[in-house]
């Protein structure tokens, strides 16, 4: 184990130039293709779907992840290179990478099984993520199975406490019953990390899950309580319901994609969430009181270019979100 040696294929984030830090899992997805029983596989997990995603809408990005140095580890490296993701906080892992199995049902969601036992992504240490933060960051995403994953959820939850100090806190919980055997079992630490965080952003499907047959908006005002300054909850294909601390509920329309699979497609929110809040300045420590307050014109328009990359997303197979210039061409559309 080791900081990353991964040759960078492009320049990291320049000194002194805010960044978007993402913390968590860097894994591998295998995916069903359509009408057949072979897979494909393509690199994934929330975290470097989330790097990936800003590093394509040109935001200066940094993933603290635990990489293997297997064939599969080094895939994933070259790809979130290739896009623009800095690496320099990686850590070199000798442990194999963890698989994550996609079952696509096209428009009706993604069913995973996964393989990792013994794997990279969940053995953090409190001295690995020593280097995750730094004075250029505005922004730390913590996610999303490496939180709730021992034995190295605990230090992933210390991390975003200390990152809030210096910037705003976003964290995803991405529920995966197969894997997070039951609600009971992650609802506390779930429950304290949002807490933590400034933005949550959520899905329909995880709160179904977590929280069975509660209203998406409760559960996001009941969250707001708890500490973030915005929650927004996914609605698949009937766009996103978010509200603020300072008492603004919103919600917009799904965009019309004929859909490949959505695989990928929250993150992909995500990833132009924070790329909205990071052009407009919104982000860091000092903005909480302003993020809590957004008017309601600007969150609708950075919450639709949101929902349009994720629809990109949709319309291609596994975890390809747009680029900054096909998010543009999209929206004059």
């Amino acid at each position: 184990m080791s900081r990353s040696s991964f040759v960078p294929e492009t320049e990291p984030a320049r000194d002194g130039e805010d960044t978007v830090v993402v913390v968590g899992e860097a894994l591998m997805d295998l995916i069903q293709l359509p009408r057949s029983t072979l897979f494909e596989s393509a690199p994934g997990g929330n975290p470097a779907n989330v790097a990936l995603g800003l590093g394509r809408l040109d935001v200066p990005v940094r993933l603290c992840a635990r990489i293997s140095e297997d064939a599969f580890g080094r895939r994933i490296a070259a790809h979130l290179e290739a896009n623009g993701v800095d690496l320099s906080a990686t850590i070199l892992a000798g442990e194999p990478t963890s698989l994550a199995v996609a079952y696509s049902h096209g428009g009706d969601g993604v069913e995973y099984d996964f393989w990792v036992n013994g794997t990279a992504d969940w053995q953090w240490r409190d001295s690995e993520l020593i280097d995750a933060l730094g004075d250029d960051v505005v922004a730390v995403h913590v996610g999303s199975l490496a939180a709730t994953m021992p034995p190295g959820d605990a230090a992933v939850f210390r991390c975003a406490e200390q990152a809030r100090e210096l910037a705003t806190v976003v964290y995803d919980p991405n529920c995966r019953p197969s894997l997070m055997r039951a609600p009971e079992a992650v609802r506390g630490r779930m429950e304290a990390l949002v807490a933590v965080a400034d933005i949550v952003k959520a899905s329909a499907d995880d709160l179904a899950w977590l929280m069975p047959g509660r209203d998406p908006i409760e559960v996001a005002k009941e969250w707001c309580r708890l500490g973030p300054a915005m929650v927004a909850v996914t609605l698949g294909a009937s766009g996103v319901v978010a509200v603020t601390r300072g008492g603004l509920a919103v919600r917009l329309p799904g965009r019309v994609v004929d859909v490949v699979d959505t695989v990928g497609a929250g993150d992909a929110f995500t990833s132009a969430l924070l790329a909205g809040l990071y052009r407009a300045g919104l982000l860091g420590a000092a903005r909480r009181g302003e993020l809590s307050g957004l008017p309601r014109a600007q969150l609708e328009d950075i919450l639709d270019l949101a929902v349009l990359a994720s629809a990109i997303n949709c319309a291609r197979r596994g975890a390809d979100p747009p680029t900054q210039a096909e998010l543009q061409a999209s929206q004059r559309a």
